[in-house]
């Protein structure tokens, strides 16, 4: 609109104060206010009213921040429920300014709620604050840092907060690393007061670029006897990395995070090699002692040894569950094949609930349900077969013996798994009953009449006998510290898996089981603080700890006095009253730590030892991922960065999750 003749309005009905900040100007009929700020023209007649001015000068990005809070009053009051933050201060000296904000403990009165409006008159904006916040918020959601810089968020901001100054990638990232630095010194903390050990799992990620890194995550039970995971390490390492790179990589780990003194195991992939546990065993020997001479530190993840196995399985009939898919898919060709089907179910007595539906390849236990279901199938199939010209792929009956056969495999190890990811913190005695069965089953697979499937099955016993043979040990102690079972359940699948020779590897377990116990019993504080002196038990014999040898330990000869002493006058140990006292009822909400934690003052070493020993990650594949057939991948927005900035949003958003969690 021209204005060159418009005319000023000067009117004592001009009562608002926004007038302080527009020129109403008239022309002919037509009135305008004009912004005195950014020269901006909108309606100025008496029926516009004024709040669509004051709304402009609160987002006028000309205009000083000066005095926005007399344009929002109690005329404009909202008919919907509007939030009071007239007396929140974000220069607040009870909180510092980069902790995230908090509004668990924030109350709202529903009715004072109703009569108020929403008062900025006294909230102070906090630029810093409000930037580490977006940066929090990147790294919590795992959002792309490039978002700052969207056009979209630019302007949503804007809207939201004029004072708020946008930053730029290289800002957020910058704020992210720092948000990475003051968290990382609070898990520092937290790991240096812990009461117990730290088992270190490693796991192998790649990017959609085809990088890989190795993340470290420390697993332990802390003095709440809550099971907690934490994320410590996110190192990029070259795609052909050997056993010497991985346990240098870890050995970084253990040092930068100075935890060496608190490792109690490391637990890798089933298909990790031997030697990277070897490696890092030696190296922290030459400084302290590792439990049990190390057979407890070398721990594989038994959800992987499920996945090698199920992999064998799954190539082994790769050509029948072609032949399975391109089956389902005919019939769901077309309604008439899909009905005439459907009448030779009612024709064979059939009244499954099952849905025939292909698998998704990428996820085993789908392929598991799939062929369940065409099991159940299996007559109408071969009535389709035998009738339908259209229907060109056949099984055999050898063919469909097969894949029975191996169903059933698969409904054990999906079984097993669903037992390993119940719980989002599973502790290390529930494996040894489910890996036991599972033994058991290899052995009776191995000898199937069909020469073929039995190749198959001694192959998989093969591969889970090098598990056990590592592991064994480890899931039968941690069994025993389940007081609903003790030594039982040794005593109860070993005679099953060895016959004759149970015997001696029962006992092979008890000596470990004591042997483990004086070695804690030496380094605990809490020693000589129950009825009696656990200092050892049985006539297991053990080297002390390095740093027990201390020269300047005086009263070496003291301990030497009461261990002789004590032996002969019939005191019983922790471990003794424990394996002696009636078995713990068995009932659907037992929590073998919530046991442990109130049974501390009367198992004071034991307890030690089963906080130690059931933190141990068995598994560590997460329930989401428990039947991926790929491994863990970066995600794609994140992959792009500089692998420092990578560990820090890596880390920082599971320290933030967790504490969030908590």
């Amino acid at each position: 609109m021209d204005l060159s003749d418009a005319v000023i309005v000067k009117s004592s009905r001009l009562k608002s104060v926004v007038w302080n900040d527009f020129d109403r100007i008239k022309k002919g009929d037509t009135c305008v206010a004009v912004c005195r700020h950014c020269k901006r023209k909108l309606s100025g007649s008496s029926s516009s009213g004024t709040s669509h001015l004051r709304n402009h000068l609160i987002r006028c990005q000309r205009r000083s921040s000066h005095g926005i809070a007399q344009y929002v009053t109690a005329k404009e009051k909202r008919k919907d429920t509007t939030v009071t933050v007239a007396n929140f201060n974000f220069d607040n000296k009870d909180h510092k300014k980069d902790d995230p904000l908090s509004f668990v403990n924030v109350k709202l009165d529903q009715e004072q709620l109703k009569d108020e409006n929403v008062n900025a008159g006294n909230c102070n904006f906090d630029q810093r604050r409000s930037r580490f916040d977006l940066a929090r918020m990147i790294i919590l959601h795992g959002y792309p840092l490039a978002m700052v810089e969207h056009v979209g968020f630019r302007v949503f901001v804007k809207n939201l907060q004029p004072l708020f100054e946008l930053v730029t990638m290289n800002r957020v990232e910058a704020d992210c690393i720092e948000i990475y630095d003051k968290e990382k010194q609070k898990v520092n903390e937290m790991l240096d007061k812990l009461p117990g050990k730290i088992s270190l799992g490693a796991d192998v990620w790649t990017t959609s670029n085809g990088s890989e890194f190795l993340c470290s995550t420390a697993n332990y039970i802390d003095e709440s006897w809550l099971l907690r995971r934490r994320i410590l390490n996110f190192v990029a390492i070259d795609p052909s990395h050997t056993e010497d790179m991985l346990s240098a990589t870890i050995m970084t780990c253990l040092m930068d995070w100075d935890i060496d003194r608190k490792l109690f195991s490391v637990v890798l992939d089933s298909t990790a090699g031997n030697d990277v546990a070897i490696r890092i065993g030696e190296r922290l020997s030459q400084n302290r002692f590792l439990y049990c001479n190390g057979q407890l530190f070398d721990i594989r993840c038994a959800a992987s040894v499920l996945h090698v196995m199920v992999q064998h399985a799954l190539v082994a009939i790769s050509e029948l569950i072609s032949k399975v898919r391109e089956s389902i898919r005919y019939v769901r060709s077309s309604q008439t094949v899909q009905a005439k089907f459907d009448g030779m179910a009612k024709e064979v007595g059939i009244r499954s609930q099952k849905c025939l539906t292909v698998d998704n390849p990428f996820q085993w236990n789908t392929t598991h349900s799939m062929l369940e279901a065409v099991l159940e199938f299996k007559d109408v199939f071969i009535l389709l077969q035998e009738n339908d010209d259209g229907c060109t792929v056949s099984l055999s009956d050898v063919e469909w013996d097969r894949v029975s056969a191996i169903t059933n495999y698969l409904k054990l190890f999906v079984e097993v798994t669903n037992v390993f990811t119940r719980s989002k913190y599973p502790t290390a005695n529930i494996y040894f009953p489910e890996l036991c069965d599972v033994k058991l089953h290899l052995i009776e697979w191995c000898n199937n009449s069909d020469e073929y499937i039995s190749s198959l099955a001694l192959r998989m016993r093969s591969k889970f006998d090098e598990y056990w043979e590592k592991c064994s040990l480890g899931l039968a102690v941690a069994a025993m510290l389940d007081p609903r079972f003790k030594m039982k359940l040794v005593e109860y699948y070993y005679p099953q898996i060895y016959g004759s020779t149970s015997s001696a590897r029962i006992n092979e377990v008890l000596d470990s089981v004591k042997a483990l116990y004086n070695e804690h019993s030496i380094c605990s504080p809490l020693a000589f603080h129950d009825e009696g002196l656990p200092w050892q038990v049985g006539s297991v014999r053990l080297s002390l700890p390095t740093s027990a040898k201390d020269s300047r330990d005086r009263l070496m000869g003291f301990d030497k006095f009461l261990n002789e002493t004590s032996q002969g006058e019939g005191m019983k140990s922790d471990l003794d009253k424990y394996l002696e006292e009636p078995l713990f009822p068995r009932n659907v909400d037992f929590s073998i730590l919530n046991w442990w934690k109130v049974h501390t003052p009367r198992y004071p070493v034991l307890s030690m030892m089963a906080r130690n020993m059931l933190g141990i990650p068995m598994s560590k594949v997460p329930p989401e991922l428990a039947f991926n057939t790929d491994g863990r991948v970066l995600d794609r927005d994140w992959s792009s960065l500089n692998p420092a900035t990578i560990q820090a949003l890596v880390c920082s958003q599971d320290w933030i999750r967790n504490e969030l969690e908590n």
